[in-house]
Parts: C-alpha cells; structure tokens; sequence
C-alpha cells in the first residue's frame, strides 16, 4: 500500500460524509436546469398549480446545494489539513528518531520543503477526492436526468464520459513526473538557501559571498526552470482538459438541437439538456483539477515516503548502560587504539580534522564504526541503545545550533538542568557575560557572535552534567583572553567525570591530565602537553599553527 493511500485510507469516514455532502451539493446543481425546464413546460401549459409546486421544489434545491457544498467544503479542507499535519508529525518524528538516517544525503532544508511543500500537496488529494467523486456522481445523475429528457442524450453523455476520463488521466502522466522534479529542484534551493543564512557570519567572514549568490543563483535557477516546465506541462494539461470537454459539450448541444428541430423535445426539454450540457462544464473542470492535483500529490508522497523510509544511520542496541556509569572509554578500530580512564580530563589532537568530527559522532552514536568497536565501561556502543547511551555520554558537534527564547532556557533545556547546575555553567563557560550584553532577556540567535553562540552551546553542554562530555572546538571563535578564562574553569567543573576535549586549541590543552595525539595513519601516542610540545614537532606545529 502506497504512502499516498495509508494518508486517505485513515480518513475513510470523514472523506465518505464529505463525498455524499459534495455529491448533494452536485445533484442539487443538475437538478437545477431540469427543473426550470419542467417550470418552462408547465407555464406554457397553464398549469398553475403544477408551476407552483415545481418553483417550491426548485427553492429546496437551492437550499440543499448551498448547505452541502459549504459543509462538503469545509469538511474537505478539515480533511486536507489534517491529512498534511499528521504527514508533517511523521516526517519530524522520522528526522528526530534516535537512530537517524533521515538527514543523509539531505540539506536541512530540503527537508522543511518535504515537511511543508509535499505534506500540504498530499492533503490537498484528499480535496480532490472528494470533489473528484462527486463529480463522476454528478456526471452520471446528469446522465440520468438527460435519459429522462431523450435516451440519445443520456447514452451519449454514459458512453462519452468514462473514454474521457481515461484520456485526461493519460494526458496528466508528464505532469506527475514534472512535478516530482519541481518539488526535487525546489526543495535543493531552500536547503541551500537555509544553510547560506545559517552560515551568513562565516560568509562574510571568508568575503564568500560572491560565491555564495553564485551558487544560490545556479541552484534557483534550476529550480525555476524546473517549476516552468511543470508550470508549462499543467497549463498544457489544463487547456487539453477543456478542449476536450467543450468539444464533448458541444456534440451533445448539437444533437440536443438537432432533436428539438424534428420535434422530439419540447421547448422546456430543450433548454433542460442545453442547462445540463452547461452543468457538465463545472464536473469536466473538476476532474482537470482532481487530475493535477492527484498527480502532484503522487509525486509528492513518493518524497515523502523516501524521507519516511530512508535507513537508520546506526543498527541494533537496545541495552541500558551499567548504572552508575564510570566513564572509561576504549577505542579499537583500524589501528587506531587508545583508552580514557574514569574522571579522566582528556585532551585528543588528530591530525585530519575529519577524523576529529568522526570520532564525536562515534562517541555519540550519530553513526556507528565501520570496523573494531568502541566501549563504554567495557560495553561496546554499538550494544546500547542510543537514547540511553546519549543520557550518559554526550557529544557535541563542533557546528551546534541554537533557538530564540530566554538565555537560560537555552543553556537549561527548557528548565530540565538545576538552576544551580545553570549558573555554574553559565559562569564556568563565561555566558553569564553574554548574559549581562543582551539587550533583554531574550536570546536571539540571529544578534549573537560566532563567540557568544559557542559559549552558550558549552554552558548547555556543562549544564547537562552527564557521566561523560566529549566536545569538539567549543572555543574556536573567542577571543585568546576569553579562551584561557574558560580553559581554567573548565576543570573546576567537571571534577570527578569523564571529559574528553577533541581540539587543537593550546589553551585548553594545557589544562588537560593528558594528550592523545592521532595520526592520519591511525597510529596514536599520548603525554601532557608540555611533553608533546617539547618532544613532538608536529604536534607543535598542529597545535601552534
């Protein structure tokens, strides 16, 4: 079952009272040209009584067509949005779960396009199935009543229909798959986009920012051109839907006319069929809009669906950690071999910086080894589940993101850290001077220095407390002074637990028990800084650079 039919499957309910008001709403519009031609038909006869009757009969049609399609609509759009919200629920679920995986390969902001752009797109199916159904019903109530007025009409609208709703099906195939490539182009643009703005200081900084509009350009230029050709294919779509409904239109007016010339139809019959051949305008637009919209939705659910499905990045563990956690930690993998003792305040210099920022999400669990294994108290990582794992061990990436609010519901999550445990970190970290520079309590994330933005990650990281802290560069955009003020704090604070410092700052080095040095070639040796700086030249020159 498709991803697109479990979203409706879900809402059988609401989209069959949906269905049945809209088809009210349909009948009630098709009985209207029928019934003023049996009105017109009375009057000339001079039946009063009969007129009377059949105008009363017209005023409750009226009545039911209004209140059913405006309850029909308003049932439709509640389905719709409901529909994306649930989708927009699943897709965060999914890039939230604890295993991962649904970000690889994906800026952060394609995947805001899939959870915004493709969600609603789905929803808006469900309008269309609607309406979409209503007017197949409409198509043949209209069918009905014309058999009611002459048999030719009615065979010729029951036999015309279905060949016709199979062609503009047909037709609205390229407009799908143009579509998926809109939304893939589209949603490439935004990702881009997103990250230039989250990386608007560091931009400028390097004087990038030529080359940042080029690139955006490029990217929204596909995008663009991708969105007119799907722009192109759906108006081409459109006008084939409307061409070929007025030509079927047309032949039925014509032989309505024809009939009426050899006098097979009254005059009231007559303007009953050509009524009913204009109503048929409003089911025919239908099915082109119910068409473009299931074809957009198809293509965007199967998006949606590779988000939703996309492999975790990490496998299997399901253990909790051995409680109270020491905090030993022991690396075996690709010859690379080193070990950090309980308490231990732990410095790791590695030569390639990718080696660096992959070792923080080993220790967290973003991604697991490819060979050997990594331990915690003697128990492999990959053994623990990753929420539990990261209740103890907490890794921060070097690039750590913030959110508006208060300073101290940034650094305490939300009130879940102590407040005593808040202050010691704001103050071990220096943020408690970032703190008294707000212009109000508010944090704003936008005004903030890449110096004042790393200083409160760290004091929300110190603030956490776990059994285990691995940080990666937290002090690469301070200031020298502001660097060894937090260095010398450092220590004071996580007194007792497990620190592990993956950096290349001298500052922080020189306050560590010890240093392991990584190299390239996955061969490793560790000292006190001063002993590496005196005997290891290329330590120096890493650390010094």
């Amino acid at each position: 079952m498709s991803l697109l039919t479990r979203a409706l499957s879900g809402r059988r309910r609401d989209i069959a009272l949906g269905t049945l008001l809209a088809s009210t709403w349909q009948a009630g519009e098709a009985a209207v040209p029928f019934l003023i031609g049996v009105i017109i038909d009375r009057a000339v006869s001079g039946g009063l009584g009969d007129l009377a009757l059949w105008l009363g009969a017209l005023g409750v049609v009226y009545v039911c067509l209004s209140y059913s399609f405006r309850y029909a609509d308003r049932i439709g759009e509640r389905i719709s949005e409901q529909t994306a919200h649930e989708l927009r629920m699943r897709i965060v679920q999914r890039v939230l779960h604890e295993r991962g995986g649904a970000e690889t390969d994906r800026l952060p902001g394609a995947l805001v396009s899939v959870a915004t752009s493709d969600a609603r797109r789905v929803g808006t199916v469900a309008m269309a199935v609607v309406f979409g159904i209503s007017a197949v019903g409409a198509v043949l109530i209209a069918a009905v009543l014309l058999l009611s007025v002459s048999l030719p009409l009615g065979l010729l609208v029951l036999l015309g229909t279905p060949p016709l709703i199979l062609l503009t099906r047909l037709i609205g195939k390229p407009l799908e798959a143009r579509s998926e490539t809109e939304q893939e182009h589209a949603a490439h643009a935004s990702g881009v986009a997103a990250d230039l703005v989250a990386g608007l200081r560091v931009v400028k900084g390097l004087r990038a920012e030529s080359a940042a509009v080029t690139r955006y350009r490029d990217r929204s230029r596909a995008a663009l051109a991708a969105t007119v050709h799907a722009s192109r294919t759906e108006a081409a779509y459109q006008g084939m839907v409307v061409l070929l409904s007025g030509v079927f239109l047309a032949i039925i007016a014509v032989v309505g006319g024809i009939l009426a010339v050899r006098g097979e139809l009254t005059v009231g019959q007559l303007i009953s069929s050509v009524g009913l051949a204009q109503f048929l305008v409003g089911p025919m637009w239908t099915f082109g809009w119910a068409g473009t919209s299931i074809a957009q939705g198809r293509a965007s659910a199967r998006r949606i669906a590779a988000v939703l499905d996309a492999p975790p990045a990490v496998r299997g563990g399901s253990a909790d950690p051995v409680v109270p956690v020491r905090g030993a930690l022991a690396v075996r993998r690709s010859g690379l071999k080193f070990e950090v003792a309980p308490g231990e305040f732990v410095g790791i210099v590695a030569s390639d910086p990718a080696l660096a920022a992959s070792l923080v999400r080993l220790f967290g669990r973003a991604c697991d080894p490819e060979d050997g294994t990594i331990t915690l108290d003697g128990r492999p990582l990959t053994d623990l589940s990753p929420t539990s794992l990261r209740s103890v061990v907490l890794a921060t990436d070097h690039h750590t993101d913030l959110f508006d609010g208060t300073l101290r519901e940034a650094i305490s999550l939300s009130g879940r850290a102590p407040a005593e445990a808040v202050e010691a970190a704001m103050v071990a970290a220096d943020a408690d001077e970032v703190e008294r520079t707000l212009p109000s309590a508010n944090l704003e994330v936008r005004t903030l220095s890449g110096g004042q933005k790393q200083r409160v990650a760290l004091a929300r990281a110190l603030a956490a407390d776990p059994p285990v802290l691995v940080v990666h560069d937290p002090t690469t955009a301070m200031d020298a002074v502001t660097e060894a003020r937090i260095a010398g704090r450092l220590r004071g604070i996580r007194a007792g637990r497990t620190t592990v410092l993956v950096t290349t700052s001298p500052a922080l080095l020189a306050v560590t028990d010890r240093v392991i040095v990584l190299a390239a070639s996955g061969a490793c040796h560790s000292g006190t800084h001063r002993e590496l700086l005196a005997s290891e030249p290329t330590y120096r020159e890493t650390v010094l650079a």
